[in-house]
């Protein structure tokens, strides 16, 4: 075994090194090779921010999509209120059973 260690890279230094491939002004051999780091790894981290840019902005501002079938317990107690509701209708206008 050597006595080399890994190197351990933060997330800063991974956007950066990422989005300058991204840009590609400069081949990833080239970014490699100013930075440090093995080409396979600027790849990697080009290809993850490719990946995720679309998810980028997701949980900003705005109005969430809502699924219908995301929350039972929620639509479980509108029905339980809307059957109150209608029970006392029902007993204030004479129609209950």
């Amino acid at each position: 075994m050597s006595g080399t260690k890994r190197k351990v890279f933060g997330a800063e230094f991974k956007a950066k090194v990422g989005l300058e491939a991204v840009r590609g002004v400069k081949t990833i051999n080239q970014i490699a090779q100013e930075h440090g780091v093995h080409p396979v790894q600027v790849g990697q981290w080009k290809k993850e921010i490719l990946e995720r840019a679309g998810t980028l902005f997701d949980g900003k501002r705005g109005p969430k999509p809502v699924n219908e079938y995301s929350d039972p317990e929620r639509l479980y107690g509108e029905i339980g209120k809307l059957k109150m509701e209608l029970d006392w209708l029902k007993k204030k206008s004479g129609l209950s059973q």
